[in-house]
């Protein structure tokens, strides 16, 4: 063994192993800077819709800084309540937590034009919801029958392939109306700060052993950082302004009954807690070769709600487990919760102390892109995996090709389902939600055996 490696191959399969922790803690912080864009941007995106985000004629900065303060917190406290766990909550895997862009659907019609007054109906229901979510982990592992590898395996496929989209959109500069109508949007100097962590990626990945191909995303990060900083792209405005520390209010917003807003938050939450099953088996498959057990499941599901749940209280926005960072356990082959957990004591870092989540919130866009092109790549690349232990017989194949299609069909064409209501269009409109819900169903009701072989 040579001083760069990190351990034995049996103890990185272990989440109990604990890596140096020279080496433990920037791997840590790779699982956090992989996920640290999506995890603000539901909350600046909710913000910008409500009439009060940065640059709306109501702008109400504060506001929105607390909202991504609470979204990197209750990432953190989240993540904690997995990889550390207490009683029967959480998996005790690597398992990321964070803000979910899976329940924009619904939230975004909650508050539209509401302004700050729209987010106490928010909040509630996030709560709500996250509660119901924390009671499906009671019977969770009792309908595992009911989401084999096809149903997973396809759902976390499906989040890789949406995710995508966004990915390509902060390399080219950032998503969204605002930063799409910039002039350099789309322009060579992003792609190329962008190019640059792909590339230092994968050179470090694949001519490296030891600990500096296990992080090697980070590398690429931190290489696209100091091109970006020396291109002019990083501005530190915004470090001075913000608080040195500052901690979580109990119902920021106040606390509102909304039915609508709760049936949502519900019905999603029944989606989060498919992916996390789905996560959690990739991580898994992933990372050390095995099927998660029914612990780990019912354990993931209890995290999930309770984080969510927790969030609400403070004015935060639902959790669920991120996607990318079982490409990244799948990508570094360690599965040390205990690496995940050091991330996790980052993340609440930077929600306690406002200015460290600056720091970190200066790395542009295109840098982001970067590195997130690889790990939602890998993301898609983890489905794949999963759906390798499928049988691919007539019925599989039906089901698998009947709910992507559909799932993507209705994510790129959100108009095709003009008849039905704004808040059912929207949910379908996700992608996601219609795709699992066609894949549980028909994997249910269709017989395993008495399709031709021909058709």
């Amino acid at each position: 063994m040579t001083d760069s490696s990190i351990g034995t191959a049996e103890q990185l399969r272990d989440p109990n192993y604990t890596p140096p922790l020279h080496q433990a803690i920037p791997l840590g912080i790779q699982h956090v800077m992989a996920m640290f864009a999506s995890n603000i941007t539901p909350a600046i995106i909710i913000a910008g819709v409500a009439g009060f985000g940065f640059g709306s004629p109501n702008a109400d900065i504060p506001t929105v800084v607390y909202m991504i303060q609470m979204s990197m917190l209750f990432a953190g406290v989240a993540t904690l309540f997995q990889t550390i766990g207490f009683g029967p909550v959480g998996a005790r895997l690597p398992i990321v937590q964070g803000t979910s862009f899976a329940f924009l659907p619904v939230m975004i019609p909650a508050v539209a034009g509401a302004g700050v007054g729209g987010m106490a109906g928010l909040t509630t229901g996030v709560m709500i919801g996250g509660i119901f979510h924390f009671c499906l982990g009671f019977f969770i592992s009792r309908i595992r029958f009911a989401l084999p590898p096809l149903v997973t395996g396809l759902i976390v496929l499906m989040i890789g392939l949406l995710l995508v989209k966004v990915g390509i959109e902060y390399a080219a500069g950032g998503a969204g109306k605002f930063n799409m109508s910039k002039p350099e949007w789309g322009g060579l100097q992003n792609w190329s700060v962008a190019f640059v962590v792909i590339i230092v990626t994968l050179a470090i990945k694949f001519t490296t052993r030891g600990f500096l191909s296990v992080a090697a995303v980070l590398i690429g990060l931190i290489a696209g950082y100091i091109v970006a900083y020396l291109a002019g792209m990083v501005s530190f405005a915004g470090v001075g302004k913000a608080a040195v520390f500052a901690l979580p209010e109990p119902f920021k917003f106040g606390f509102e009954l909304n039915w609508g807003i709760i049936i949502g938050m519900c019905l999603m939450a029944v989606v989060s807690a498919i992916e996390t099953v789905g996560d959690t088996s990739g991580i898994t498959k992933g990372g050390a070769g095995r099927e998660a057990t029914n612990e780990e499941i019912t354990g993931a599901t209890f995290a999930d709600g309770l984080g969510t749940a927790v969030a609400g209280v403070f004015g935060g926005l639902p959790n669920t487990s991120f996607s990318q960072n079982v490409g990244l356990v799948a990508m570094t082959g360690v599965m040390s919760r205990h690496v995940v957990t050091i991330g996790a004591l980052f993340l609440i870092l930077c929600g306690l102390v406002p200015k460290v989540g600056a720091v970190v919130n200066t790395i542009p866009y295109p840098v982001l892109g970067g590195g997130v092109i690889v790990m939602f790549g890998m993301v898609a690349a983890a489905g794949v995996n999963m759906l390798s232990d499928v049988i691919w017989n007539k019925r599989n194949m039906l089901i698998f090709a009947v709910s992507l299609s559909l799932g993507l069909g209705l994510q790129m064409v959100p108009d095709a389902m003009k008849f039905l209501g704004p808040t059912p269009k929207l949910l379908l409109s996700t992608g996601l939600l219609p795709a699992a819900v066609i894949a549980v169903v028909l994997n249910l009701i269709l017989p395993e055996e008495g399709l031709p072989e021909e058709i």
